[in-house]
């Protein structure tokens, strides 16, 4: 009997240390930092989905992840593609505005937030000066919307080749 109760503890041991690595290797393959997932809005069941708000802001959004490590909430933003050299400046933008957005709801100012791509990951600072950079998109954003008229952004031809409206675009690349 006690040869079986050592060996079923043997068994149960070596089970949970499998189920850890996996959970770790999963962590690990996500690009997730170590911490608890307080937010996860990646399909997952029995997490919160709903959006973050700021009505000081006008702000709301769905970050991919939060994980909470000692007080600190790092936001986690999951692209699928390759990576690029740097990462785009619109999901630098978004990643901030889940800054804030976190900050606002949680009550404590992320240092930084991390783009996952399918192949590499970015950690970005959290700035004042990336605020900033924030802040003066929304109220351009914001100008946009009231204007009667705007003119298109041509920075990046490949999204004009794919846009909807080309055929009938009189600024079309």
């Amino acid at each position: 009997m006690t040869l079986f109760l050592g060996l079923l503890t043997l068994v149960l041991l070596l089970i949970g240390l499998a189920l850890l690595w996996l959970a770790r290797w999963g962590r690990e393959r996500a690009g997730l930092p170590a911490g608890r997932v307080i937010y996860m809005d990646m399909g997952g069941r029995g997490r919160q989905r709903v959006a973050l708000v700021s009505r000081r802001h006008g702000l709301s959004g769905r970050p991919d992840y939060l994980v909470e490590n000692r007080n600190h909430v790092v936001p986690v933003e999951i692209k699928t593609g390759l990576a690029p050299p740097q990462p785009h400046e619109g999901h630098i933008l978004q990643l901030a505005a889940y800054c804030l957005l976190a900050e606002e709801t949680y009550g404590h100012r992320p240092t930084h937030g991390i783009v996952r791509y399918a192949d590499r990951s970015f950690v970005v600072d959290y700035t004042p000066a990336l605020e900033a950079r924030l802040l003066k998109t929304l109220e351009l954003m914001r100008t946009d919307l009231l204007a009667s008229d705007v003119a298109r952004s041509h920075k990046q031809p490949s999204r004009c080749r794919g846009c909807g409206y080309r055929d009938i675009c009189d600024q079309a690349l």
